[in-house]
């Protein structure tokens, strides 16, 4: 049974809060957060709700999930405070901010900051459902046949356990930076991510679900070249999913190598 007073206690302390400073930031009495984390009380719904969004949460996740278990990748989503910047026209309608190329190294310090994402370039297409969207210019050519310099625009996955296997994604990285692959989620599993390029060239490989800031699914692209379909160098979501597999199969082997070993 999940306790609401242990839920609040590990809240405060993620969000590195003292009592008193919890107790300001939602405007009540410090030793109300006390009673509440000792279980001498319970908060009404209205300061569950503050609880919840400080936490950048749901308040069902917050009384309902002992979210002290939830894994590492969980954590980052459900009690990460960032919140997304976007930007929206004179009819209160989001707009599309375009990442271009060069603003890429920037945005892994920008995408958070309000006045870097009022600088980004910015349009509309009427052809996509209402959603958030964002474009970003990817450069290389480990996704053939789109080329470099080709614009992808991408719908925000707010929750990274809504990643479809063998879909097309940009994704924000720590390391990376700006990165559009295929990409087969394992988060269930070992809270990793397979990211698979279309040109066989490149080799898969996996990254930690934590080091991803930002996920945005791949909904259209604009390009000025017009992709070679007879071009080699591209693979089905079938034979990308048996790569992954066999990747799969080869870290796993590894491993075992590396245990018989020790205990050798």
């Amino acid at each position: 049974m999940v306790k609401l007073n242990e839920n609040i206690r590990f809240l405060r302390k993620q969000l590195g809060l003292t009592q008193d400073q919890f107790a300001q930031q939602l405007d009540i009495k410090r030793s109300l957060v006390g009673a509440y984390e000792e279980g001498r009380a319970e908060p009404r719904l209205e300061l569950l709700q503050k609880m919840a969004a400080a936490g950048g949460m749901t308040v069902d996740i917050f009384i309902g999930r002992d979210i002290s278990q939830l894994k590492d990748y969980e954590k980052k989503s459900l009690l990460s405070k960032e919140v997304l910047v976007v930007t929206v026209d004179d009819q209160n309608r989001e707009n599309i901010e375009l990442v271009p190329h060069k603003a890429a190294a920037g945005y892994l310090n920008g995408y958070a900051d309000p006045e870097y994402i009022k600088e980004l370039p910015r349009f509309k297409l009427p052809i996509l459902n209402q959603g958030t969207y964002r474009a970003f210019e990817i450069t290389g050519d480990s996704m053939l046949p789109l080329m470099p310099g080709t614009i992808v625009i991408g719908e925000w996955v707010e929750n990274f356990k809504d990643l479809k296997n063998g879909k097309p994604y940009v994704l924000i990285t720590q390391r990376e930076g700006i990165v559009y692959k295929r990409v087969f989620n394992y988060l269930q599993d070992n809270g990793k991510l397979f990211l698979v390029s279309d040109n066989r060239q490149y080799a898969p490989y996996q990254i930690d679900a934590g080091e991803v800031i930002e996920a945005w699914g791949a909904k259209a692209y604009i390009s000025v070249q017009f992709p070679d379909v007879s071009t080699k160098n591209e693979m089905s979501v079938e034979q990308l999913a048996g790569v992954v597999l066999e990747l799969q199969q080869e870290i796993y082997s590894m491993k075992s190598d590396k245990t018989i070993k020790k205990s050798s």
